[in-house]
């Protein structure tokens, strides 16, 4: 089963807590043990698993990614001006796996599902495959 979320970010850099939304599918799925998949389509922005119990977490990930990846630098070549988000897209990847058991998700007691905005404000689109099994 295939499921299309739509999400709208209001920075540049952003990681938006997108956990419940994948519970609630899973829930109208009606899997009980299976897999899912969080895809994100987008080259500037990208799905992980992290901490939600402490928000200072997310920005102080934001915080180093933007270190290690500078909006600006001199050897950037890409038109668009935007190499950061890519490079962020990239280290954070475009999916992540979680194992659904007895129709929960598998996370771990600190973990939440984030999608990241590297590229913001934007509307985006996410998907969520479900697979049984």
């Amino acid at each position: 089963m295939l499921f299309t979320q739509s999400i709208t970010t209001s920075t540049r850099d952003e990681m938006k807590d997108i956990t419940r939304e994948v519970k609630q599918v899973i829930e109208r799925s009606g899997v009980q043990n299976g897999t899912v998949l969080i895809y994100c389509p987008h080259t500037t922005a990208g799905i992980a698993i992290n901490e939600n119990a402490d928000p200072d977490v997310k920005h102080d990930v934001l915080l180093r990614l933007d270190e290690v990846y500078p909006w600006e630098h001199p050897q950037y070549l890409h038109a668009e001006g935007n190499t950061a988000s890519h490079l962020k897209s990239i280290t954070t990847g475009p999916s992540q796996t979680v194992i659904i058991h007895e129709g929960r998700l598998l996370l771990g007691r600190w973990q939440g599902i984030y999608f990241c905005e590297f590229d913001g404000p934007r509307h985006r689109e996410y998907f969520i495959k479900i697979m049984e099994g």
